[in-house]
């Protein structure tokens, strides 16, 4: 069995104090969850394999990624950096992998200009392009789907999620991060028919995100669905559970996870 990843994810937006975390329910209802640099220290301390740092009103408010929070948070941890944001054009993939990330996340400009994904695969390479899905679900008379949303879940685009996930890999995407918006900031638990469906269809990594809330729920995803990480955030943040413990109960259901 291959080893699965925990990741924690840090939502940052840029109201005071600048360069915060927050963490909302299904993208609404934020509140202050801590600083990205400290958080991302403590989580890299604790036995996170990755972090993921995105810039949630970047793209809303049509501005760049916010460079110097992700210096200072890429200067505190020594594990890979997603950073994703207001990433629309291969400038801004140098900028952020200049100042510290690992990979550039991309969803608005990806949807809009899916040649951006080409692009930046053949100049950084696929390991430095994660495509993110942020998908809804939705029931029609020919059956449910899942249609994926721009600018940070304010804006719906009528394309549906596992085609687009096929599609990103097949232009050169090197991972898929897929968020439900049904679940975000729930706790209710992964959506894993959403989460198979895209692994399922894809070749290259799918990281789960949204509705975490326990240890059990990150082993649920990894058990029922092929997903090759798994992202939480509340129950990191506000000390519901430490990674140490995630990753010592993964492993006690017989989950490979790096200790």
């Amino acid at each position: 069995m291959l080893t699965k990843r925990i990741i924690p994810c840090l939502d940052c937006d840029l109201a005071f104090p600048k360069g915060r975390v927050v963490k909302g329910v299904r993208f609404k209802q934020i509140r202050y969850a801590g600083t990205p640099w400290e958080l991302a220290r403590r989580y890299s301390e604790e036995g996170a394999d990755e972090i993921v740092l995105l810039d949630i009103t970047a793209s809303c408010e049509r501005r760049s990624s916010m460079i110097e929070v992700i210096k200072k948070t890429a200067r505190e941890v020594f594990i890979p950096l997603t950073v994703g944001g207001g990433v629309r054009s291969i400038g801004d993939f140098r900028k952020l992998l200049g100042a510290g990330a690992d990979k550039c996340s991309i969803n608005t400009a990806a949807l809009k200009n899916p040649n951006l994904i080409n692009e930046a695969s053949r100049i950084f390479g696929s390991q430095c392009v994660v495509v993110a899905i942020d998908a809804k679900s939705r029931y029609s008379g020919d059956g449910d789907w899942f249609e994926c949303a721009i600018y940070g879940g304010r804006e719906f685009t009528g394309a549906d999620a596992v085609k687009w996930a096929e599609e990103a890999e097949q232009k050169g995407a090197g991972e898929i991060l897929l968020t439900s918006m049904d679940r975000d900031g729930t706790n209710d638990g992964y959506d894993l028919e959403l989460t198979q469906e895209v692994s399922k269809r894809v070749s290259i990594p799918v990281v789960a995100s949204g509705g975490c809330g326990s240890p059990n729920q990150i082993y649920e995803v990894f058990s029922r669905t092929q997903a090759s990480a798994a992202l939480a955030a509340s129950i990191f943040h506000f000390n519901w559970y430490s990674i140490s413990d995630v990753k010592s109960y993964l492993k006690r259901r017989g989950v490979e996870v790096r200790l």
